[in-house]
């Protein structure tokens, strides 16, 4: 039940792209999207796109000293007219059709 504040790379990539022309030299600017959703909530999504059951899911262990929730204040960077381009779950389908199109990229990271 983990929360963390998902952004689709794009977007990220945006941001720190708009920051490096338009941040205050010095200054620090979070990037986030104000879409916090639960690690499990992400499972849900993954597992609905790819038409897979529940029952996949295993559960483990948080290690020790594991963040509950990691949110940002995104406050200043809003000010520098920046908001994400991307529907959350657009990108998200867009992520896993990547990695389905891209098995001689990942495939051999999973020995």
């Amino acid at each position: 039940m983990n929360i963390r504040d998902w952004l689709y790379v794009l977007d990220n990539c945006l941001a720190i792209d708009l920051v490096s022309r338009k941040g205050k030299f010095g200054e620090i600017y979070n990037i986030g999207s104000g879409n916090e959703k639960t690690n499990l909530e992400i499972t849900y999504l993954i597992l609905r796109e790819l038409n897979k059951p529940k029952s996949l899911i295993e559960f483990t262990k948080d290690r020790l000293g594991h963040d509950r929730r990691y949110s940002l204040d995104i406050t200043k960077i809003k000010y520098l007219g920046w908001k994400p381009e991307h529907v959350f779950e657009d990108a998200l389908e867009y992520t896993i059709k990547w990695y389905e199109e891209n098995e001689w990229w990942w495939n051999p990271l999973m020995i």
